[in-house]
């Protein structure tokens, strides 16, 4: 055998294959809703075009808070809109493929295999990410070919890695979401609150400066802050990894503390649902 071959080790070759089917699985679903699925993208187009006159209005007086992503309302809320689609899906995503998992009866199933807990819950949200990253790339494709926002000049490697930063920490929000809907089968704080909270507060259609001071103070405490602010920097102003690191640092404590807070919830909410008895009820 060659000295420098290279082996995956077992678990993680298994675990890649899981994810694979998840996501073969549900690209097969999808595509069998033929309409539901044009039905989004068309949705785009609208997004977009109500977006471009809504700036046009913006755009008729200078915003200081604008200045650090060139005064273009345009690219600065198309940014916002296409990557807070991530949250969305985040926040909701895996609360609605547990609950779809529940109502049909699959749940208990995958549950009994030798699957663990962390596999099963992030694969049931593969397609989910990357139908997203299609609805996101044609966002900005839109906004550049036809409105013209100018995406040219941009660090599109800071951008990456906050991308990957962004939909890490956004999802540790989505598993403690799924972890509500184990327990309670319907409503979660999770999505009602922090949901409507990052889409408030954390920059989507404003800058978070034009806020109180009292409400910065709790954009500071949400990750979609951090993730739309280096998002623009890079894509907008260019910026350098200096300018970005803050951010990045804040999206990796995010990480750090969410991730591993909401596998351990969603497995005493799974342990908590077979105790009680009502893992299958919904």
């Amino acid at each position: 055998m060659n000295n420098w071959t290279v082996r995956l080790p077992s678990p993680l070759v298994q675990r890649l294959g899981k994810a694979g089917w998840f996501l073969r699985r549900d690209f097969i679903i999808e595509l069998s809703y033929k309409l539901s699925f044009l039905l989004q993208l068309v949705g785009i187009f609208l997004n977009v075009f109500m977006f471009y006159f809504l700036a046009r209005l913006v755009d008729g007086e200078r915003q200081p808070s604008l200045d650090a992503y060139n005064g273009d309302y345009f690219a600065f809320v198309l940014i916002g809109v296409a990557f807070s689609l991530y949250f969305t899906i985040a926040i909701s995503g895996f609360a609605k493929n547990l609950r779809d998992a529940q109502i049909t009866g699959t749940l208990e199933a995958m549950l009994l295999t030798p699957t663990d807990l962390p596999t099963i819950i992030i694969s049931s949200c593969l397609w989910d990410y990357l139908f997203t990253t299609l609805r996101v790339f044609i966002y900005l494709l839109l906004g550049t070919l036809v409105f013209g926002a100018d995406l040219g000049n941009a660090n599109y490697l800071g951008a990456l890695v906050v991308l990957v930063l962004t939909i890490v920490a956004f999802s540790g929000l989505g598993i403690m979401a799924a972890s509500f809907i184990m327990v309670t089968k319907r409503g979660d704080p999770v999505t009602t609150i922090v949901g409507g909270v990052g889409l408030l507060l954390g920059g989507v259609y404003y800058p978070v400066e034009l806020l109180p001071s009292w409400l910065q103070f709790f954009a500071a405490l949400i990750p979609v802050t951090y993730a739309l602010r280096a998002m623009r920097n890079a894509l907008l102003a260019d910026a350098s990894w200096s300018v970005l690191l803050p951010d990045i640092g804040a999206l990796i404590v995010f990480c750090l503390i969410l991730v591993p807070f909401s596998l351990f919830t969603f497995k005493q909410a799974v342990r908590w649902a077979k105790i009680d008895g009502s893992l299958a009820h919904y």
